[in-house]
């Protein structure tokens, strides 16, 4: 068992950290790599990017939103409970080097995902902007790390409620305006890697995502995280999961996301009601 070192609850209870003892895992950890976690011997396999290690203390962290009956499940594992399985580091890591000037744009939980590269790409002697962005203040996250891991961090919420009122493409589009940037790393809501994707293009800067497709085994025998990338079809896992924005077919990607939806919103509603019952 993976023992549960560190729980919080963020965002309003619908997003959890876990600080998880995996010492291996964390001994290898690169960013931008992610881990397969599964609660239990019946549980789904559940691809989650680690947010931050610490080889020494061998732990990694990860941090997911509750959106159907696995990710409800883990939201029921407590310090000193655990994952039955924990499998990685998997995929590709962020290749990181000194480029110049380097912005980092997140969105919701891809934030999580977004903080390991920018203090990554900060180490390399690279100038760090970093953007965050949320619907409203309460569900921002990780605003301290971002702060630290950047040399200027620009917050936006999309009704106002703090920082920047406004999308992260609109504080993109300001820093572009204003300077030559050598890169662009965008993670978050597919929707949001599209648009940022879609501006970097039209100033000609190199964009990076990373990309949520639905994954089963992690290793590229199942093919169910394929995806199109410059016409050509990719698996997320072993081959990416980071690609070339500007390659993407965001809009095959959103659809395949969406194909499980209806089954997921009825797993989640039957496990919430099975687990208020035995409360009962």
């Amino acid at each position: 068992m993976f023992k549960i070192v560190k729980r919080e609850e963020m965002s309003q209870g619908t997003v959890v950290l876990n600080e998880i003892a995996a010492p291996l895992i964390a001994k290898k950890a690169k960013p931008g790599q992610f881990v397969i976690l599964k609660a239990n011997e019946t549980g789904e396999r559940i691809p989650l990017t680690m947010a931050y290690t610490d080889a020494q203390k061998g732990i990694i962290a990860v941090i997911y939103q509750v959106v159907g009956k696995s990710t409800a499940l883990f939201k029921t594992l407590k310090v000193g409970e655990g994952y039955q399985d924990a499998i990685g580091p998997l995929g590709k890591a962020t290749h990181i080097e000194k480029l110049g000037k380097v912005v980092c744009v997140g969105g919701g939980t891809g934030v999580a995902v977004l903080h390991p590269i920018t203090r990554g790409m900060k180490e390399a002697g690279n100038h760090v902007t970093a953007v965050i962005g949320a619907r409203t203040k309460d569900l921002l996250i990780l605003e301290d790390f971002m702060r630290a891991a950047s040399h200027e961090l620009h917050v936006c919420t999309d009704d106002g409620s703090y920082g920047r009122h406004g999308f992260v493409t609109h504080a993109l589009k300001d820093i572009l305006d204003k300077e030559k940037i050598n890169l662009v790393v965008a993670i978050g809501p597919v929707p949001m890697m599209k648009f940022v994707s879609k501006l970097t293009k039209e100033y000609n800067v190199p964009t990076m995502v990373s990309l949520n497709p639905i994954m089963v085994d992690g290793t590229g025998m199942c093919g169910g995280c394929r995806v199109s990338v410059g016409g050509k079809t990719k698996f997320a896992c072993v081959d990416g999961p980071e690609f070339d924005g500007h390659q993407v077919d965001f809009d095959e990607l959103m659809l395949r996301l969406q194909a499980y939806c209806e089954d997921e919103k009825a797993c989640h509603n039957e496990f919430c009601r099975m687990e208020e019952m035995g409360r009962k």
